[in-house]
């Protein structure tokens, strides 16, 4: 079966390299020169099974409230006239529930570990090597409140098979020594062994160059139009390739897995699917003391930032704005919001990292209102397949979205409890 895949980001070369795995022949499409330059390029680079939380919960609509007007807040929602931010508000709003959150920490649990897996199983098998450290994931508490809350939220994941561990100030610097400047200000931690870190970017071009070398058809530098719909069947994909002119590529199967772009492409014709982009924020910086930096990936509650080391770099990225398609790093609150991470990092690590020159970036997490992506065929249309929405989790969920949706295309039923869209 010849199968186009629209993406090129983890998910979409994931996609594309299972696959071919399987046999398949694969188009791999995408308006950037090369994979990964959009939602996978800078993000927080942890492998977050076990701090998979979805962003909707009983409390979030009283924490938004209070960080509706401030520039630097973890989140930032500007309310607009805009058809798509209301519907995927009011949505959200209907999963801040504690029925509604247990359910869906259940639902990215189960593909949290399946993907786990997968990408355990890649790593040897490709030999690719990306700055990967297999240490944890510890999140430090800078107030009694907030460490009471952490506490509450492990046992939470222990209900769900999670091995979530809450540990004291003194336990928090055993695992990480580099927070010992900051340690007077840190109440506790909860620690997370099994997760691990590592750059998307590299891992995602180097999987895309091995997809090349299997026999994948590269068409980049080409923008996606429209999808083309003859019947109850797509069949076709037009594009404007890489010479400016328009075309249509044609296949058997046809993966979205567009992030926060798949809505314009598909709803016109297909699925509505509820993906509202949530810009985030990173800083990556260069060590000039590196063995003074932290290696274990950190999550700091009190800024919601994940610092990950990365080699001779550290990268900080978090917070989040539900602003629209908008990517621009130019403008007064997100000059703010970067200069908040390193700031930030200052402050816990003072005079670790060069702050001369941060590498800013901004990208689009693709969130739906469970937190859930849309993973399986269309409702509405054949030949159409999904691999998108996947929010702050891409890089966790990656690998394990590709295979999955590999294993439904070829007609096999992946081994994991998680829910599949349409199938």
């Amino acid at each position: 079966m010849k199968v186009v895949v629209l993406g090129a980001g983890i998910v979409g070369v994931s996609t594309a390299w299972y696959l071919l795995e399987a046999g398949h022949e694969v188009v791999l499409v995408d308006r950037q020169p090369d994979a990964a330059l959009e939602t996978s390029y800078a993000n927080g680079a942890q492998i977050s099974v076990s701090f998979c939380e979805p962003w909707a919960n009983a409390w979030v609509p009283v924490k938004v409230a209070k960080w509706l007007l401030k520039d630097d807040s973890p989140l930032l929602f500007r309310p607009r006239l805009e058809l798509a931010q209301m519907r995927y508000g009011l949505a959200f709003l209907m999963q801040c529930t504690t029925a509604s959150f247990e359910r869906n920490v259940e639902e990215l649990v189960q593909l949290g570990r399946y993907s786990h897996a997968r990408l355990k199983e890649l790593v040897p098998a490709t030999g690719i090597e990306y700055n990967r450290l297999e240490k944890g994931i510890l999140h430090f508490f800078s107030s009694q409140q907030d460490f009471d809350n952490g506490v509450a939220g492990a046992e939470v994941m222990r209900r769900h098979g999670v091995d979530r561990r809450v540990l004291s100030r003194e336990e928090v610097l055993k695992v990480e020594p580099a927070l010992a400047t900051f340690g007077p200000r840190i109440f506790g931690g909860t620690y997370t062994p099994s997760d691990e870190s590592g750059d998307a970017l590299v891992f995602t071009q180097k999987l895309a160059q091995k997809c090349f070398e299997r026999g994948a058809e590269k068409r980049f530098n080409t923008h996606i139009l429209a999808l083309e719909k003859q019947g109850q069947a797509i069949s076709g994909v037009r594009v404007k390739n890489a010479q400016g002119q328009t075309e249509t590529i044609t296949g058997d199967a046809y993966v979205v897995a567009l992030a926060s772009y798949a809505p314009a492409l598909v709803n016109p014709v297909a699925d509505c699917l509820n993906i509202y982009p949530a810009k985030g924020y990173s800083a990556t910086l260069r060590l000039k003391k590196p063995e003074q930096a932290s290696t274990v990936s950190l999550l700091d509650d009190t800024r919601k930032i994940a610092i990950s080391r990365l080699g001779d770099r550290i990268r900080i990225a978090g917070t989040a704005e539900l602003v629209g398609l908008d990517t621009s790093l130019n403008s007064a609150t997100s000059r703010t919001r970067c200069e908040a991470l390193i700031r930030r990092y200052e402050e816990l690590f003072p005079g670790v990292a060069d702050l001369s020159e941060p590498n800013y970036w901004t990208g689009l997490r693709p969130s739906t209102p469970t937190n859930i992506p849309y993973i399986g065929r269309s409702k509405k249309v054949d030949k159409l397949w999904f691999n998108c929405g996947h929010g702050t989790l891409g890089w966790t969920h990656g690998a394990g979205s590709g295979h999955a949706l590999a294993e439904l295309i070829s007609g096999r039923r992946p081994p994991t409890a998680f829910h599949f869209y349409g199938v």
